[in-house]
């Protein structure tokens, strides 16, 4: 099977600048200035902070976010004080909640996942869980968006986290937005992901209850836990919340309003292909288009199936 790669001078070269009508390459500050100051300040960038914004490739991600990254970038083998500073720690556990995306960018995408809803494009819906929502995928988001998210960002704090759980050799994603609304989904049953980590983000829009609830580890081979202890959590716009793909959880109603939240089920092809983690037994490949369920041909694994 063929594997596609980007080259590197996507995420330098021929970046439009909407608010100046401008396509730029950006290498670095000095080279930057030098091609593009004047014609800038010429279409009304003038002063020193909008050039450095009008060049920025991540003013969508929060710079708490930013922060959290570097911090884990330049921690990797030090103390993971700094990196408790920056992230929050809920009482579920190993489960963190940070901001990741700015306010302006969770509404623009709400904006857009409505009008794709309203149109008549055929939609594929994320799951059997889920009746309502869009797989990314189907619209073009994971070249440009959700894999350097995945590969330039998340995995510098899973790698740190989630060291046991693939968190340092996670390869590929399956992303899609959830809906929920009265009359609509309102709420999710229980359950563990067909992921090594998962990321859930809150988009909004305005809504009331849709409380998170978490529970105990889904083991293989061994009956639920009846009297299990649910902690629940709170999830609010623009927040991502970091756990374990087998980290049993659900939502509760929704009361008012409307809800969208994004999810990425994140997978490390060293660890399932050792062990399906919806199976639990040694996975029987089929060929497939896209990332697929993450598995892969490659002989090195790593087996979680027992932690």
């Amino acid at each position: 099977m063929m594997t596609y790669y980007v080259c590197r001078c996507f995420f330098s070269n021929n970046i439009f600048l909407k608010q100046y009508n401008l396509h730029v390459t950006y290498k670095d500050e000095e080279q930057f200035k030098h091609d593009y100051l004047q014609i800038l300040r010429k279409r009304g960038c003038n002063t020193e902070e909008k050039i450095r914004e009008a060049c920025r490739e991540e003013e969508y991600l929060a710079s708490e976010f930013l922060a959290l990254v570097q911090a884990c970038k330049a921690n990797k083998s030090a103390s993971l004080e700094e990196i408790f500073d920056r992230i929050k720690v809920e009482k579920a556990e190993r489960v963190y909640t940070f901001p990741i995306f700015t306010e302006e960018f969770c509404r623009l995408f709400v904006e857009e996942l409505s009008h794709f809803e309203d149109s008549d494009c055929p939609k594929g819906r994320p799951n059997t869980m889920n009746k309502y929502g869009v797989l990314l995928n189907e619209l073009g988001f994971d070249e440009d968006f959700l894999t350097p998210l995945r590969e330039h960002y998340i995995a510098a704090i899973t790698s740190l986290m989630y060291p046991d759980w693939g968190g340092a050799s996670l390869d590929s994603h399956k992303a899609f937005v959830v809906k929920y609304k009265l009359g609509q989904d309102t709420d999710l049953n229980y359950h563990y992901d067909n992921a090594e980590i998962t990321l859930n983000v809150s988009l909004g829009k305005t809504f009331t209850g849709g409380e998170l609830y978490f529970g105990d580890m889904f083991r293989p081979r061994e009956t639920s836990n009846q009297n299990a202890r649910f902690t629940e959590i709170s999830h609010v716009p623009s927040i991502a919340l970091l756990h374990r793909g087998q980290h049993r959880h659900g939502a509760s109603p929704i009361t008012s309003g409307e809800r969208y939240n994004l999810i990425i089920w994140m997978r490390s092809s060293a660890v399932r292909n050792a062990c399906c983690p919806m199976c639990f037994e040694e996975p029987d490949l089929v060929p497939t288009v896209g990332f697929g369920d993450g598995f892969t041909k490659q002989t090195e694994t790593v087996d979680v199936c027992t932690v």
